[in-house]
């Protein structure tokens, strides 16, 4: 084999290796067997959006499953080829075989990309908004273009978009949009694409036919998984019982059945005391559970508001790319350094390259430029 094919082969074998790592090859098979068992449960659907989750769950585990097999399996069927193609001397098998064993290390990287994607939103569905900067008209079809761009992206990649709502501009294109984006990993892919995306073309608005600058920001954020489990620490709370009594004072019950719960760090207190003590308890603690999701909602609510206000003007300062179409084609991201000429294909949604770059940069904590350096 070859020195460039059998370099080809180790970039796929350690992708793999990552995948594997990432699935636990060992247990997969045993978790499987516990989601399908879960799955032919007749109560599942007593419960929708928990069944829905489960269901999810499983098949993010069936496709990883699958993922890592074909990989598998495509990789030996090629390196074979190629070892039967150099045994009779066949140079066109041998070409063919390289040259599939090249796509599969992209798509291999691509997964491996993917497996990476565990934090603890990536997983979620997303919020896209689009907001055009300072420059009327211009900056309004520039934000148009870029809603467009990501619709087709998400489209591409089989999601579910939902606009949400959307604001037109006075002339032409939109002053703001929001969608939602549903599929697996759409957070993940998607997070890296918040910051300001400049334009820089021959405005179809000018009589003069100018070059002009258009600025839009983009924002994404998670989409808030309602179906969350609140544990609480038995170390963390005081429970109390009480007589409970009624108007005028007269005790209700003639034992301590009202039942008082204290969560010390937070200094939220429920009671209960209309049933039994039994009955009160748990009241009282589906109640503290109830106080302690909402306050875990509105942290998340003060981080978005917080990210919101703090994601800045769409002006030069916070540029993330730029999309140049006049005097020269060009896309560039100016935080990994990754460009292509073919800004068509970008604006139609070819944007998996800029977004594979961004988040192995997170993930090494170096650019392209510095990795190609070393």
């Amino acid at each position: 084999m070859r020195a460039d094919a059998q370099n080809t082969v180790e970039k796929i074998q350690k992708s793999l290796d990552l995948l594997g790592q990432r699935l636990n090859l060992e247990t997969a098979p045993y978790r499987l067997e516990e989601f399908n068992a879960r799955t032919e449960d007749p109560d599942l659907w007593n419960d929708p959006d928990a069944a829905q989750k489960l269901m999810r769950e499983r098949q993010m585990l069936v496709d990883a499953i699958e993922t890592y097999d074909t990989i598998k399996q495509e990789l030996s069927d090629n390196i074979e080829l190629i070892e039967l193609g150099e045994m009779e001397e066949d140079d066109e098998v041998v070409a063919e075989a390289e040259a599939a064993l090249k796509a599969l290390a992209e798509t291999a990287a691509t997964k491996e990309l993917e497996a990476l994607l565990d934090g603890e939103a990536d997983g979620n569905d997303t919020f896209l908004e689009i907001n055009a900067g300072a420059g009327g008209t211009e900056s309004c079809d520039w934000a148009s273009m870029l809603a467009r761009m990501y619709v087709r992206w998400a489209e591409k990649k089989g999601y579910t978009v939902e606009l949400q709502s959307e604001s037109a501009g006075e002339e032409a294109g939109i002053k703001s949009a929001a969608y939602k984006i549903s599929g697996p990993n759409a957070y993940g892919w998607l997070k890296s694409e918040s910051g300001v995306h400049r334009l820089v073309r021959i405005s179809p608005y000018d009589s003069a036919a100018k070059r002009h600058t258009s600025f839009s920001s983009v924002w994404v954020y998670p989409v808030v998984d309602d179906n969350i489990e609140i544990e609480v620490n038995p170390a963390d709370i005081r429970i109390d019982t009480y007589r409970s009594s009624g108007a005028g004072g007269q005790h209700v019950n003639t034992t301590d059945s009202a039942v008082r719960i204290t969560h010390a760090p937070t200094g939220i207190v429920v009671t209960s005391s209309e049933k039994s003590q039994h009955q009160n308890r748990d009241i009282a603690m589906k109640a503290l559970k109830s106080r302690l999701y909402q306050l875990e909602l509105d942290k998340r609510n003060a981080a978005i508001n917080e990210a919101h206000e703090n994601k800045g003007d769409a002006g030069w300062g916070n540029q993330i790319r730029s999309y140049v179409l006049q005097p020269y084609q060009m896309v560039k991201d100016l935080r990994t350094q990754v460009e292509t000429s073919d800004t068509k294909g970008v604006l139609d949604g070819d944007l998996d390259k800029f977004m594979a770059a961004t988040l192995a940069m997170k993930v090494s904590g170096k650019s392209r430029a510095d990795a190609q350096a070393e």
